[in-house]
């Protein structure tokens, strides 16, 4: 795999790497649609496995908040032609790493002296590599350690990433651009969080204590004497990526097991700690050779304000939807349905919203639910496929739902979705 040996951190080289991109998309576009002109019947496929190359090299060798952005999107199966998902999936664990000499530069800003000196061995090359940062495995003292160092750059440049890419965003992917003005807010307070090491050492440390108890789920010890402001180090968990088991060929009591091990503990941190892991990607889970479930990064969490989090959950209450009075004053409080709404208006974005929130909160209707069934993720992905080409929602002059929903929606999403490749059976009950 390439590595870089630098990363662009001014703005302006971060700027001129954008251009270039563009400019790239641009000929993208002018070869596709010369190759029209001579043949009508071409697809856009080609058109799309080029852009979503171009982009993605690009964000690759930025690192940071852009490269986030492009995760969190491919997360999403509605918003992307696949070319887009397969390629920037890569940005949840195997993007091009940074070379060792830009790892040894930031041990010695830190520690004053290079990894080598520190530990009794440590992996030159990276062992996996994501948005953020990447890890390295260390030796010391006969333990196995996982080193995450955050690339250079990164939490300065997320800000100006996050207006830069607005256009790609806005213009190829067709986001509502008030909708995108509201929720961009909250996703650039949780990624400046992302780099603040300190902080992720803190809650890994005080989430991962009291979720300890649940059954099936494993956890690294910390080590605050070797983790700084852009370097964090735990025990090295046994293992491989979710994202590798899923397509193995996993007994079915072991895919419920672990199935049930992500749901139990996504609902006793939403419901009990009020503060969630709110990045649910395959590469942030391994699984153990007894198929347990390894949580290894507590960059991204969400705490749930107490107000909110009694709004928000009235959604899967089982009256949400048949209690008018409560379902309209709650897709009120949520912003579904807005003051300045004409009763057309109303009316439209209402129907939406029971759609949506019978679908998903399906799962909760009964005791057991089957994420096996393909019949409700055709019927959820295609409902999801139509919200995404639809004029009203794209075209709305209100943003429609709260930032503060923003993570735990993508959280859900993520959950439903790894579920679902598990094929597994869930006890609901929370």
């Amino acid at each position: 795999m390439k590595e870089f040996d630098r990363i662009p951190v001014s703005k302006v080289q971060r700027a001129s790497k954008f251009i270039t991109t563009g400019a790239k998309i641009g000929s993208n576009y002018l070869k596709h649609y010369g190759k029209k002109l001579i043949n009508g019947e071409v697809s856009r496929d080609e058109l799309h496995l080029d852009n979503a190359t171009d982009i993605y090299n690009s964000l690759s060798e930025l690192k940071g908040g852009a490269l986030k952005v492009a995760q969190m999107l491919s997360m999403d199966k509605n918003l992307l032609p696949t070319a887009y998902q397969q390629k920037f999936a890569m940005a949840q664990y195997s993007a091009p790493p940074l070379s060792y000499p830009l790892v040894v530069k930031t041990f010695q800003k830190y520690f004053g002296k290079g990894p080598a000196e520190i530990f009794d061995s440590f992996t030159t090359k990276a062992t996996n590599a994501a948005s953020m940062g990447q890890v390295h495995q260390a030796v010391l003292r006969g333990k196995k350690l996982a080193v995450k160092i955050q690339y250079p750059g990164v939490g300065d440049s997320v800000k100006s990433d996050l207006a830069m890419v607005k256009p790609i965003a806005l213009t190829m992917f067709k986001l509502n651009p008030v909708e995108y003005d509201e929720f961009i807010q909250e996703v650039e307070s949780r990624m400046l969080e992302e780099t603040d090491y300190a902080l992720e050492l803190r809650r890994s440390m005080e989430l991962s204590a009291k979720t300890r108890h649940l059954k099936n789920i494993k956890f690294p010890t910390y080590y605050p004497e070797y983790s700084s402001d852009k370097i964090l180090t735990m025990d090295w968990i046994e293992g491989r990526p979710l994202g590798e088991v899923l397509n193995e060929t996993i007994p079915q009591k072991e895919r419920d097991k672990l199935g049930q091990a992500l749901w139990d503990f996504y609902h006793f941190q939403m419901h009990t700690l009020k503060a969630v892991h709110a990045d649910p990607h395959p590469g942030n889970f391994i699984i153990t050779d007894d198929y347990q479930l390894g949580i290894i990064d507590f960059g991204c969490v969400k705490v749930i304000p107490s107000e909110f989090y009694q709004v928000y959950f009235q959604l899967l209450e089982e009256d949400v939807l048949t209690n008018l009075q409560k379902r309209d004053k709650t897709f009120r409080e949520l912003r579904f349905i807005h003051a300045q709404d004409t009763k057309k208006e109303v009316e439209f974005f209402t129907g939406i919203f029971v759609k949506l929130v019978e679908l998903l909160g399906r799962p909760f209707r009964s005791e057991t639910f089957d994420f096996a069934d393909n019949a409700y993720f055709d019927e959820l992905y295609s409902f999801g496929e139509k919200l995404s080409t639809m004029k009203e929602l794209r075209e709305s002059k209100r943003a429609r739902g709260v930032g503060e929903a923003v993570y735990l929606n993508r959280t859900y999403f993520g959950l439903y979705t790894i579920l679902h490749d598990l094929k597994a059976r869930i006890n609901t009950n929370w």
